[in-house]
């Protein structure tokens, strides 16, 4: 097993900060290629939407490709983003204050996280389930996800550790190797209503994260790939030939998930990646060491 990967950050000429970063590709049910742990436990954070989705993508008829690309987002609440968040408000007769993800920017809607919670006030909408609380371990849609997502890593549910995200929703902690296996799945359309998501992830994936954002551009790099980031520095992507791929800055530090993944993958244009002060003037650089 190769060590982990590391990345070095630089102001100027001089070494700032450093991030070592494990790295698992998974390919027919087997690790193909590893660098640190790849049975590293962390949680699957935002990087868990591609799978919550799939219940929706599976029974809501008639919903478009901009609909479930937001319900798999992690927006920073651009124009079309919003849009198409107040779309799958409005499919459901939902207003905004019915999310219960909390307000960014002044607005639950501007939350990053809007679209999965107007997504999921949808599906307990058509399965009849209550609304109040759909954000709660206890509740009947959070059950379901638990069950969605272990089926997708290979986990018996009770096996899974959980916490709560950032937006209130119930998080997952599963080892790397498990979320590389369920991008694997999800790519190869294993599982039910996968075809729909990877479809919709691809044509839109400026809806999934925003311009500069890792998972976006990395959809925007690799031909096919379909990608989505999670917090405290989770990246994971799933190519056309049915790799999956999850990688982790141990750290937390968002900003060196990218350079990692570039170097996995060996996508020289993001290599080392610019790191600008608030005036946008260039002042140093994010690279991988050695």
């Amino acid at each position: 097993m190769d060590p982990p990967i590391s990345v070095v950050v630089e102001r100027g000429s001089t070494e700032e900060s450093w991030h070592r970063v494990h790295a698992v590709a998974v390919r027919d049910g087997h690790v193909r290629r590893a660098v640190g742990d790849p049975d590293l436990v962390t949680f699957m954070r935002s990087a868990a939407k591609p799978f919550q989705a799939l219940p929706l993508a599976l029974e809501e008829v008639g919903l478009t490709q901009a609909e479930l690309a937001i319900a798999c987002a992690s927006h920073e609440a651009a124009d079309a983003q919003l849009a198409a968040v107040r779309a799958l408000l409005a499919r459901g007769g939902f207003a905004e204050d019915d999310l219960e993800c909390g307000e960014e920017r002044g607005a639950r809607i501007r939350h990053s996280c809007s679209g999965k919670h107007a997504g999921m006030l949808l599906r307990a909408r058509r399965k009849g389930w209550p609304l109040p609380g759909y954000r709660l371990p206890e509740h009947p849609l959070q059950r379901e996800m638990h069950e969605v997502v272990a089926a997708a890593v290979g986990i018996d549910p009770r096996e899974i550790g959980t916490g709560t995200d950032g937006c209130g929703i119930v998080a997952f902690a599963v080892p790397l190797r498990a979320i590389a296996l369920a991008f694997a799945r999800l790519v190869r359309e294993e599982l039910p209503g996968s075809a729909a998501v990877v479809a919709a992830m691809r044509s839109q994936p400026e809806l999934i994260g925003g311009p500069g954002a890792a998972d976006t551009v990395l959809m925007q790099r690799l031909d096919g790939a379909v990608a989505k980031r999670g917090a405290e520095g989770l990246l994971c992507a799933a190519l056309p030939d049915g790799t999956g791929v999850a990688v982790k800055v141990e750290d937390g530090a968002n900003r060196a998930a990218l350079v990692a993944v570039a170097a996995f993958f060996g996508i020289s244009e993001h290599a080392e990646e610019p790191v600008y002060n608030s005036r946008g003037d260039r002042v140093g650089r994010i690279r991988i060491r050695g």
